[in-house]
C-alpha cells in the first residue's frame, strides 16, 4: 500500500478508539480517503482528520438510531469486489457501472456487548449493544482478504501503513477477524441462552489464549500446551499476578486452582497444601504462620514440591517459616513487600502469586475425546447441609467443628477419598483410591498415632462396615458420611457396637 495510490479507500468504524486517530491521520497524509460512521467519525473530525461520512457514500442517512448505516451495496459492493483473479475486472466494471468505488481497508471492531453485560445493564440496553453492520463488514472484508486488508485489533493497525502486506499475513488477519466475530456471536448466544436454559442444545465456547509465549509444555514434556480464557470470565488463578519466580506451568495452574478452590471454604486464617490436585495438608489457626506450619506438618513428605494457598496477607514472619520446604507455588490475597523481598532473595524459583478477582460462573466442562461433559458446579456449603446424627453416641462440640472441617476438605479431594482431622488440621488424607477401604487405610497410615481422637469424613457412602471398623481400631471418635447405602443399618449398628458417633449429611461429593 503506497502513498501514491490516491484512490485507495479505508473504512474505519470502531468501538475501541485506541490508536484510530493516528492511523487515520497517516492514511490521509498518504492520500487515502477515509470513510467513517457515528462516533468514530466524530472522533476523527474532532481531531482534525479529514473523513467522509458513510451516508455521503451511500446517499442514505443513518436510520433507526444508527441500527442501519452500512448495510448498503455502496459499502458491501466496495468491500466484496474481487481483485485477485482473472474475473476481477468484471467485478470492478460492475462497481464502476453502479458508481461504487472499491474499499481496500476495513478497520472495524464491535459494540461493547460483553462489557455491557458485565455492567449489569438492563436487557434492552444489552440487546442494543449487539452489533449488526460491524460483523457484516468484517466478514465481507475477511472473505475478500486477498484484496482487502481487515483489521479488528489495535495491535495490528500498523499493518495499514506497511508498503506491502503478504498473502500469509492477510490470511492471518482474516482468520483473526472471523475469530473476532465468532467470539462475539458466542458471547451473545451465551447471554441469551442463559436466560432460557442451563444446558442449551448448542453451546459455543469462546476461548482466548492468554498473552505471552504460552506454557513450556503440558502435563509432560512431550505435550505442547497453552492457557485460555473462557469468554469474558476472570479467575483468581487465571488472573493472578506472578510477583516472583519462574513462569507458571500447566500442572501449576491445575494444582493452584484446586488449592485456591478449597481455601475458599474457610473464613479463619487457613493454609491449603496441594499435590497433584489433592489436598495433602490443610489447617486453620488463629494466625497465618501457625496455619502454614500446621498444614506443613500434617504431611511433610507430600508437601515437598507442592502448592500452598493462604487466605491472608503473607507477612515476613510467615514467609520465613517456609524456609527449608521446597515449594512450587505460593498464592495469597496479598504479599507484603518485606515478604516478597525475602522470597526473591531466598526462594528465587518459587512462583509467588497474588490471586486475581473473579470466580467460576456457568457450567463446568470436562473434555472427552470428541466432546464435552457439562454440569452445574458443586457450590454446596456446610451451611446448606442438614447433618443427622444416626448413632447412639452424639459428637462433642469439638468433634462437630472437626467434622465440618473434614467435610470441607473431603469435598475437594479426588474420589475415592477419606479425610482424618483433629483440632482444625488434617492428620491423614487418602485420596484418588479405587476402593474406599484403601483410601481409609492410606489416611490412617498417614495419620499414625494422630488418628486417636480424630474424626473421619468420606465424600461418599460406605457400602460395607470395613471403614468404620478400621476407624475404631485406631481410635477415631466420630465418622461423617453421606449415607444412602443399602447397608446403612449395618453401618450404623457397627458404629454403635464400636462406640463411634456417626453423622449422615445426605450429600455426596464425588470428584473424578
Amino acid at each position: 500500500m503506497t502513498a501514491t495510490q490516491a484512490t485507495r479507500r479505508a473504512l474505519i468504524s470502531v468501538s475501541d478508539k485506541a490508536g484510530v486517530v493516528e492511523v487515520a491521520r497517516e492514511l490521509v497524509r498518504r492520500g487515502w480517503e477515509v470513510l467513517s460512521t457515528g462516533g468514530t467519525l466524530k472522533v476523527l473530525l474532532g481531531a482534525g482528520v479529514r473523513a467522509t461520512a458513510v451516508s455521503d457514500v451511500t446517499g442514505f442517512p443513518e436510520i433507526m438510531d444508527g441500527r442501519v448505516k452500512t448495510l448498503h451495496p455502496g459499502i458491501h459492493g466496495g468491500i466484496l469486489a474481487r481483485r485477485d483473479v482473472a474475473n476481477a475486472g468484471a467485478h470492478l466494471a460492475e462497481l464502476a457501472a453502479q458508481g461504487i468505488a472499491p474499499i481496500d481497508l476495513v478497520c472495524v471492531n464491535l459494540y461493547p456487548f460483553r462489557e455491557t453485560v458485565a455492567s449489569g445493564a438492563a436487557h434492552e440496553t444489552v440487546i442494543e449493544n449487539i452489533d449488526i453492520g460491524g460483523p457484516a463488514m468484517i466478514r465481507a472484508a475477511a472473505k475478500n482478504h486477498a484484496g482487502v486488508l481487515v483489521l479488528v485489533d489495535p495491535a495490528d493497525y500498523h499493518l495499514a501503513l506497511q508498503e506491502e502486506v503478504s498473502a500469509a499475513e492477510r490470511q492471518r488477519l482474516a482468520a483473526k477477524a472471523y475469530a473476532h466475530t465468532a467470539a462475539y456471536d458466542a458471547a451473545i448466544s451465551a447471554y441469551l441462552s442463559a436466560e432460557v436454559s442451563e444446558f442449551p442444545q448448542q453451546v459455543t465456547l469462546e476461548l482466548t489464549r492468554l498473552a505471552g509465549e504460552g506454557l513450556r509444555y503440558g502435563e509432560n514434556p512431550h505435550q505442547s500446551a497453552a492457557v485460555y480464557r473462557l469468554g469474558g470470565q476472570s479467575g483468581p488463578v487465571l488472573d493472578a499476578r506472578v510477583l516472583s519466580g519462574k513462569p507458571m506451568s500447566f500442572n501449576n495452574y491445575l494444582d493452584t486452582d484446586a488449592a485456591w478452590a478449597l481455601l475458599q471454604e474457610f473464613g479463619a486464617p487457613a493454609c491449603v497444601c496441594v499435590k497433584h490436585a489433592n489436598p495433602c495438608g490443610v489447617a486453620v489457626a488463629t494466625d497465618l504462620r501457625s496455619a502454614w506450619e500446621r498444614a506443613r506438618d500434617a504431611d511433610t513428605l507430600s508437601v515437598f514440591g507442592g502448592i500452598v494457598a493462604l487466605n491472608r496477607t503473607v507477612d515476613l514472619e510467615t514467609a520465613q517459616a517456609t524456609r527449608g520446604t521446597f515449594l512450587e507455588v505460593l498464592i495469597a490475597p496479598e504479599v507484603s513487600p518485606e515478604a516478597l523481598d525475602w522470597f526473591r532473595a531466598k526462594k528465587p524459583d518459587l512462583r509467588v502469586l497474588v490471586a486475581g478477582q473473579g470466580g467460576a460462573t456457568g457450567p463446568e466442562y470436562r473434555a472427552l475425546v470428541g466432546g464435552f461433559l457439562a454440569q452445574a458446579r458443586d457450590t454446596r456449603t456446610w451451611d446448606d447441609l442438614c447433618p443427622e446424627v444416626v448413632s447412639v453416641r452424639q459428637p462433642s462440640e469439638e468433634q462437630w467443628a472437626d467434622l465440618a472441617f473434614a467435610w470441607r476438605v473431603t469435598k475437594h479431594a479426588r474420589s475415592n477419598n477419606v479425610v482424618l482431622a483433629r483440632g482444625g488440621v488434617t492428620v491423614g488424607v487418602g485420596a484418588g483410591a479405587v476402593s474406599r477401604i484403601w483410601a481409609a487405610e492410606r489416611a490412617v497410615q498417614n495419620a499414625g498415632e494422630a488418628a486417636r481422637g480424630a474424626v473421619l469424613a468420606s465424600e461418599a457412602f460406605f457400602p460395607y462396615d470395613d471403614v468404620v471398623r478400621l476407624a475404631a481400631s485406631v481410635g477415631v471418635a466420630a465418622v461423617l458420611q453421606p449415607g444412602g447405602a443399602k447397608r446403612d443399618p449395618d453401618i450404623v449398628a457397627a458404629a454403635d457396637e464400636l462406640g463411634l458417633s456417626m453423622v449422615f449429611t445426605g450429600s455426596r461429593h464425588f470428584r473424578h
